[in-house]
C-alpha cells in the first residue's frame, strides 16, 4: 500500500496540483530505475525517503525489488514541491505521518502547510528586494557605458 492509497481520495491527493510528470500510458508499476528517470531523484534518495518514512509502504515484487505506482510518483512530485519551499525534512516526514493518520489530521496538516506558505512568502519578499538591488546595479552599469562615468555606491 502506498502513502496516497492509505487515505481516502478526498483527503490529500494532488488532484488540483500541476500536471504530473508524463508516464507511459496505462502503466502503474515502476522499477526504481524508472522512477529515477521520471523524477530526477537518485536511487539513493528514493531509498532514503523510504527509510525515513517519507515514502513508506513501497510495494515489492516477489523478488524483493521495489515497485512504485502512479500514486507514489504523484507523492514524490508533491514532496519535490515541499523541498522547493525549503520545508525541513523532519516537517515533510511529519506531514507524511499525518497523511497516513487520516482525516482527523486535516487541521494539523493545514497548519503545517500554512506555516510553510508564510515562510515562502517571506523568502519571496526578500528575493524581490534583492532583485530590485540587482536591477538597480544593472541599470547603473548600462547607463555608465552611455554617459560619463560615475562613482559607484555600494
Amino acid at each position: 500500500m502506498t502513502v496516497m492509497e492509505s487515505v481516502s481520495a478526498r483527503t490529500d491527493t494532488c488532484a488540483s496540483a500541476p500536471k504530473p510528470h508524463p508516464r507511459p500510458e496505462g502503466q502503474d508499476n515502476y522499477t526504481i530505475s524508472e522512477v529515477v528517470a521520471y523524477s530526477g531523484l537518485t536511487a539513493h534518495t528514493l531509498r532514503w525517503y523510504e527509510r525515513i518514512g517519507l515514502m513508506p509502504h513501497v510495494d515489492r515484487s516477489h523478488t524483493g525489488q521495489r515497485r512504485f505506482s502512479n500514486s507514489d510518483l504523484d507523492w514524490l512530485a508533491f514532496v519535490g514541491k515541499l523541498r522547493l519551499t525549503g520545508m525541513p525534512v523532519a516537517d515533510m516526514v511529519r506531514y507524511a505521518e499525518l497523511v497516513r493518520e487520516g482525516d482527523r489530521t486535516f487541521t494539523e496538516r493545514q497548519e503545517l502547510l500554512e506555516a510553510t506558505r508564510r515562510d515562502v512568502r517571506t523568502r519571496i519578499a526578500e528575493l524581490q528586494g534583492t532583485l530590485a538591488v540587482l536591477d538597480h546595479k544593472i541599470d547603473f552599469y548600462g547607463g555608465a557605458r552611455v554617459t560619463a562615468p560615475e562613482t559607484e555606491r555600494v
